[in-house]
């Protein structure tokens, strides 16, 4: 079967995921979309420009809680909470990825984890602007400007807001495919490989990382928006290094040399977490054997052992 054959099929389980599988399993998606939205930006930054950011939970918290501040005071078109947290977080990256590009490797992975601490101190610190440790609540909001007032909580998550984010997902994955495969796209994998040479031949290899952070960042926030609206609230530790530890640990397992490659990592995480955690309380340390192995025996992920000549496809 051909990968658009591929696609195409997978987009159709998903979704048909509300009315094959029920309403508990269309919750659980829901995670999947925002997630996945953050891990395309994610995997241009680490698979693309070759810069891993321990702190890109700071910008799924921003977009959260961007979203929980306009609802709060009124704003419930989703579209202007989407493209406010998409403003927030590339006005916040810019003069922090411009500092962080600076560095490479161990350096640059080290400042992004100090600016995502910070950030969390100030979600956690400042108790009258963010709630504190309590978090703020997030309202439900309009959709193309449709309320939904006739459904309850659970019909409006697995019926509107589902294939919502899903059309979300699928639009941020068509752009984010055109500019891993863009001329853009093609510079950034130079300067991974060389940025020596790829300086010498005219490419301006800081600026395009900055300009791959700061839509890292984009995707991120849009992806947190997208997370907050099924529990309804944005909590500070969406902020905590342990969610940036996730993210990451979501790009390894799917396989960060393909592009579909964070998407699988996603959906796996989700239903593999849901099933563990079920079984026992010590979770954490189920998948940090599963990721060990994952490094040791199948350094390019899941999708690598899959498609094992789809690299940076």
């Amino acid at each position: 079967m051909t990968r658009p054959l591929l696609l195409a099929a997978a987009a159709l389980a998903v979704a048909l995921v509300p009315v094959v599988a029920g309403p508990y399993y269309a919750t659980l998606m829901l995670p999947f979309f925002g997630y996945g939205l953050a891990l395309l930006g994610l995997n241009l930054l680490f698979g693309y420009a070759g810069l891993l950011s321990f702190g890109h939970a700071l910008f799924v918290a921003l977009g959260a809680y961007v979203a929980a501040a306009l609802t709060g005071r009124g704003v419930l078109a989703f579209e202007a909470i989407l493209a406010a947290a998409a403003a927030a977080a590339a006005l916040v990256a810019l003069p922090t990825g411009a500092l962080c590009v600076r560095y490479v490797k161990i350096y640059f992975g080290m400042l992004t984890l100090a600016f995502g601490m910070l950030f969390y101190s100030f979600l956690l610190k400042f108790y009258p602007l963010t709630g504190g440790d309590e978090g703020m609540p997030v309202r439900r909001p309009r959709l193309l400007g449709q309320a939904f007032a006739d459904l309850d909580k659970i019909g409006f998550l697995t019926g509107p807001f589902y294939y919502y984010a899903l059309a979300l997902l699928a639009l941020g994955t068509l752009l984010m495919w055109r500019v891993a495969h863009s001329p853009f796209g093609l510079c950034l994998r130079a300067g991974r490989e060389n940025a020596v040479k790829a300086e010498c031949v005219g490419v301006h290899v800081r600026r395009l990382r900055l300009a791959a952070f700061v839509l890292a960042a984009v995707f991120a926030a849009v992806g947190g928006a997208l997370l907050v609206v099924p529990t309804g609230l944005a909590d500070p530790l969406l902020a905590y290094w342990t969610h940036s530890g996730n993210l990451v640990f979501m790009v390894l397992l799917g396989g960060f040399a393909h592009f579909f490659g964070p998407l699988l990592g996603a959906l796996v995480f989700i239903l593999l977490q849901d099933q563990v955690m079920s079984l026992t309380p010590y979770w954490r340390v189920v998948f940090g054997t599963i990721l060990a192995v994952v490094v040791l025996f199948f350094p390019r992920g899941l999708m690598g052992m899959l498609d094992p000549r789809g690299a940076r496809a």
